[in-house]
């Protein structure tokens, strides 16, 4: 199936399972979800994979083993693109995208410091994250309170220090590409928009 936009049933799909997250609803509307959500998700996912590698659809199901919101269902759909970092999202709220490292181990915890702190490094990461700013998305992560034990606590780079995690993304909404083949060529230009931010990542700490 080739990629033709994802059409504005899929929102509206969202919206109503926000009001109605149950599953007799999921039951009732399963056939929208995998004609106007899962299927469109796929093909955009076929299509992006040359240039992004291949990726992954998320299940549609919450883990609600531990969680006090025991809801059974994501009010989105995902798709992780882990050879490149990347990822997209629909919901009610129309396309999101974003790039770079969610989740980190000690280790990359720890190679971010030291590539944070280094000085061609850390000034390198300066430039990459005024670029991705400059395309007006947004950078956060999960940060600790205070510049980490080891580092000067007026480093130059403090706030960056307190990084464990480091991402850029955007809401794209619902313009009327979306229900288009070019949302495939809006997602890949976002992409390419965080890119300095993830080779960045990828080249000071590295995948475990």
């Amino acid at each position: 199936m080739s990629f033709t936009g994802i059409p504005t049933t899929a929102l509206d799909f969202y919206e109503d399972l926000e009001n109605d997250n149950s599953k007799g609803f999921w039951t009732a509307h399963k056939h929208v979800y995998e004609e106007s959500v899962k299927a469109p998700m796929e093909a955009l996912v076929a299509a992006l994979q040359k240039e992004f590698g291949p990726g992954k659809l998320f299940r549609p199901y919450r883990d609600v083993r531990f969680a006090k919101d025991k809801t059974p269902y994501k009010t989105h759909q995902g798709a992780w693109f882990a050879e490149s970092s990347m990822y997209v999202q629909i919901s009610a709220a129309g396309l999101y995208v974003a790039g770079g490292y969610w989740q980190t181990s000690s280790g990359q915890v720890e190679r971010l410091r030291r590539g944070v702190a280094d000085d061609v490094a850390g000034p390198a990461l300066e430039r990459a994250i005024a670029k991705v700013t400059k395309a007006k998305f947004d950078v956060h992560g999960d940060r600790i309170t205070r510049v980490p034990s080891g580092y000067h606590k007026d480093h130059p780079r403090g706030e960056l220090l307190r990084y464990k995690t480091m991402t850029a993304n955007k809401d794209l909404g619902f313009p009327d590409w979306l229900s288009t083949a070019q949302a495939k060529t809006e997602v890949a230009k976002a992409w390419r928009a965080i890119q300095p931010l993830v080779t960045w990542l990828d080249t000071h700490v590295g995948r475990d």
